[in-house]
């Protein structure tokens, strides 16, 4: 019996480390480290992956990732409407997606209802060092 609550209790500790706190960029806006692991073929480099979550008719200030980032974007419920670069602004639907280079400016992550939520993940490679992931326009 104390084998298996010492067990429960490692593995409870092990996610705990894995799921970073959740940080609002703005109001209704929230983002969650969900899970966060170096890549073990690729020195210095890690996979994120990242739960943003928009109640209706919020959204993201205009930002950028780190200058390592490489991002692949999947909405999971609602719609996001996006702009990268000077690409034009796009409407996303539950199950679309998109991906985000290295040095990319996101100008626009916006919830395109303002009466139901919507959710997307984002998983990053990106420099192992580079912890700030989101980096608001000043």
């Amino acid at each position: 019996m104390k084998k298996i609550a010492l067990m429960l209790a490692a593995a409870a500790a092990l996610f705990a480390t894995r799921v970073a706190a959740h940080e609002t960029l703005a109001p209704g806006a929230k983002v969650s480290v969900v899970f966060d692991q170096a890549l073990p073929n690729v020195p210095g480099k890690s996979m994120r992956a990242v739960l943003v979550e928009y109640e209706p008719g919020s959204g993201s200030p205009s930002h950028r990732h780190p200058s390592s980032a490489f991002i692949y974007a999947r909405v999971l419920e609602g719609a996001i409407r996006s702009k990268v670069n000077d690409e034009p602004e796009r409407t996303y639907q539950a199950g679309e997606s998109w991906s985000e280079k290295p040095g990319d400016h996101h100008q626009v992550s916006h919830n395109a209802s303002d009466t139901e939520p919507a959710k997307l993940l984002a998983i990053f490679v990106v420099d192992t060092s580079d912890q700030k992931i989101v980096i608001p326009d000043k």
